[in-house]
């Protein structure tokens, strides 16, 4: 019984909300019929976790494309990162995911110029951009001025870095430090290098570098992978 699972506190004047993993096993059993009860409940906001196409075991839940352009950036070559994701129409009703996220890197030295973040999560939007001055070491932003190490790194230009790392420098378990610059604070993270791995996969067998960001202890994330 649903009533089981959680009791339901009527605050006036807040949005009440329930984080999904706490049903996750009725969920497991009837993911729409489960959601169609916690609202009947009188929750109106819910906490995702997870997104990697399904929902739920739900297939086709949504989307995610990664794009790269070559463009020029106030007369500079960049590279034009975009990823998106999206719910398809008809998940929406359970939790719709409009995100986008931009990054313009430097082709020669594989730094951000400029971030874009504009996400729209279950109704809870952030727009965010970043203009990071190479010469002075300072990150422009919608919120303000902010002092960012030489080598920062944002979301989307962290996947190209770690690219192009050459692990071939590296023993398995090294850890590879950078800094990101994210809700308008520099972050301490590092990636760990795993070694080397063949996989097969529907698309063919692949030889592949296989490595981990992790979070460095004493920020807000505690060290998780």
């Amino acid at each position: 019984m649903m009533q089981n699972a959680f009791a339901f506190n009527d605050v006036k004047n807040k949005k009440v909300g329930v984080q999904l993993y706490t049903v996750r096993d009725l969920i497991a059993k009837d993911a729409k019929g489960t959601i169609k009860q916690v609202a009947a409940l009188g929750y109106s906001e819910v906490e995702n976790f997870g997104y990697n196409g399904k929902y739920f075991g739900m297939t086709a839940a949504g989307t995610a494309v990664f794009t790269t352009k070559l463009e020029r950036l106030n007369g500079k070559p960049v590279y034009h990162v975009v990823g998106t994701g999206v719910t398809h129409p008809s998940y929406d009703w359970v939790y719709r995911v409009r995100d986008r996220y931009e990054s313009y890197i430097d082709t020669t030295t594989m730094q951000p110029l400029r971030f874009v973040r504009n996400v729209d999560e279950g109704g809870y939007k952030i727009y965010q951009l970043y203009d990071f001055n190479k010469a002075t070491n300072i990150a422009t932003t919608t919120k303000g001025e902010y002092v960012v190490p030489a080598c920062v790194q944002d979301v989307m230009s962290s996947i190209y870095y770690a690219r192009n790392i050459d692990f071939s420098r590296y023993k398995t378990g090294d850890k590879i430090p950078f800094t990101m610059f994210l809700d308008y604070e520099n972050f301490n993270l590092f990636i760990r290098y795993l070694g080397k791995e063949t996989i097969k996969t529907r698309y063919g067998t692949f030889r592949t570098i296989k490595f981990s960001p992790l979070l460095v202890k004493g920020t807000i994330f505690v060290g998780v992978s």
